[in-house]
C-alpha cells in the first residue's frame, strides 16, 4: 500500500478529535501507518489502564544499519480539548482549522514528520545508526504517558521531541520545574438571607487566599497561576466549600518551593480568618532540566538545523514536554520548536513549509547521527 503524501496524512490525523486519554483513532491510525504502510512491528504498553485512558505508549525500532549514534524521537498524540469542529484546510500554504477551535498540529505535526522521514528512510534505504520511536498519550495533561513508559526498553540514550510552538531553529535547552496545588476550604452552610452570621463563606476565604497569592510571571524563571475555582450550592446558601487548582512553575526549584511553602501558609491564613478549615494537596507535576549548549544531543540539533538550513537560537521554555520525562531519567533529550504556532487557540496553524522542513531536519539528524560515536 503506497503510503499517503506528508500533507494529507497531517490533514487527516487533524481531523480526528483526540483529546487526552481520548485518543485511540488515532493512535490506531499512527500503529497501522508503522504496520502496514512501512511494515513495522509496533509494540503498546499497558499505559492507558495505568494513566486512565484509552490508549497506552506505541514503541517501533529500526535496527542500526551503520555505526554511529541511536536516536529515539518521539511525539504525543493527544491534543488539548477540541471546543469546535474539527474542520482542518490549507489556505495559502498554511494549514488552519476552520472549526473554530484548535488545529491539532501541537503535536501531529511532529508525528508526521517523525512518519514520513522514516517513510523516506526505507524507501531510499538510507544508512542509520538505530532509530527507535515512541508516541505517548496524555501529554498535555502531565505527561502521564512518558511518565508510564518503560524507558529501560529504549537502545537509544539520545532522543528529540518536536512539541515547542516556536519557528524552526529553536532549542529548547530547559524547561521548568511544574508543580500543582488543590486546595478545599470547609466552611459551614447558612440560609443567606435568615441567618447568614451563622455561616461561614468558604468562598469568601478561597478568594481571599487567592487575591493575597503572588500570581502571574514573578521574575524570568517563576510563574503561578490559579486556574480553576468551584465551590458552594446555591445563590441562597452560604457556600460551606470552596475548592481551586493551581500549579507553580519555575526554572530554579529552591524557587518554586519557597512559593509553594508561601502559598500554602497565605491559605492557611485565609481559612484561618474566614474560621474555614483546609484541606490541601500538592503534588509535583513535571520535573525540570536544564542542558547545555555543549551537550552532544544539543549539538546533535545544532548539526542538523545548520545542515538544512536554520541557524539554531537557544531558548528556556516555560512549559513541559515528554522531554522533561526522559530527562530526569538519565537520557538526554532535547525538544525542537517545529513551526507550530499559536497552539492551544483557535488560531492556531503550521505551514506546509515547516511541515516538510521538519523531515529534512529529521533526515539530518538520523545522518548527522551516523557520524556521532556512540559513548562508552
Amino acid at each position: 500500500m503506497a503510503a499517503l503524501p506528508l500533507l494529507d496524512l497531517f490533514v487527516e490525523l487533524c481531523a480526528i478529535p483526540s483529546p487526552s486519554g481520548h485518543e485511540r483513532e488515532v493512535a490506531d491510525r499512527v500503529r497501522n501507518y508503522l504496520e502496514e504502510e512501512l511494515g513495522l512491528s509496533v509494540q503498546e504498553d499497558s499505559a492507558g489502564e495505568t494513566v486512565g485512558g484509552d490508549t497506552g505508549n506505541l514503541l517501533t525500532r529500526l535496527p542500526a544499519t551503520t555505526s554511529g549514534l541511536p536516536i529515539f524521537l518521539c511525539a504525543h498524540t493527544d491534543t488539548v480539548p477540541p471546543d469546535g469542529a474539527l474542520e482542518p484546510v490549507v489556505d495559502e500554504g498554511v494549514v488552519r482549522n476552520a472549526g473554530g477551535t484548535i488545529l491539532g498540529s501541537d503535536n501531529k505535526a511532529a508525528i508526521v514528520a517523525m512518519l514520513e522521514a522514516v517513510r523516506r528512510i526505507l524507501d531510499d534505504d538510507r544508512p542509520h545508526a538505530g532509530i527507535e520511536l515512541v508516541f505517548t498519550p496524555k501529554e498535555e495533561v502531565g505527561l502521564q504517558g512518558a511518565a508510564a513508559f518503560d524507558h529501560t526498553q529504549l537502545v537509544a540514550h539520545t532522543g528529540f521531541v518536536y512539541d515547542q510552538g516556536a519557528a524552526i531553529g529553536e532549542i529548547v535547552l530547559g524547561s521548568p520545574h511544574a508543580y500543582t496545588l488543590d486546595l478545599r476550604f470547609h466552611g459551614r452552610s447558612a440560609h443567606a438571607g435568615m441567618f447568614p452570621e451563622d455561616g461561614r463563606s468558604a468562598v469568601a476565604a478561597a478568594s481571599r487566599a487567592i487575591a493575597d497569592f503572588r500570581l502571574g510571571r514573578l521574575d524570568h524563571e517563576t510563574s503561578a497561576n490559579v486556574g480553576v475555582i468551584t465551590g458552594g450550592t446555591a445563590r441562597n446558601v452560604v457556600p460551606e466549600w470552596c475548592s481551586f487548582e493551581a500549579e507553580i512553575r519555575s526554572h530554579d526549584d529552591e524557587k518554586a518551593a519557597d512559593l509553594l511553602r508561601e502559598m500554602l501558609e497565605t491559605a492557611a491564613f485565609a481559612a484561618s480568618l474566614g474560621e474555614c478549615e483546609l484541606e490541601s494537596e500538592v503534588k509535583p507535576s513535571f520535573p525540570g532540566y536544564r542542558l547545555r549548549e555543549s551537550d552532544a544531543a544539543v549539538q546533535l540539533a545544532a548539526t542538523a538545523l545548520r545542515a538544512t538550513g536554520f541557524e539554531p537560537r537557544y531558548s528556556l521554555s516555560g512549559g513541559g514536554a515528554d522531554a522533561n520525562v526522559f530527562n530526569a531519567r538519565g537520557l538526554e533529550c532535547v525538544n525542537l520548536a517545529n513551526g507550530m504556532m499559536e497552539i492551544h487557540t483557535p488560531e492556531e496553524h503550521i505551514a506546509v513549509a515547516d511541515l516538510e522542513a521538519m523531515v529534512d531536519v529529521t533526515l539530518a539528524l538520523v545522518e548527522a547521527a551516523c557520524t556521532t560515536a556512540r559513548p562508552m
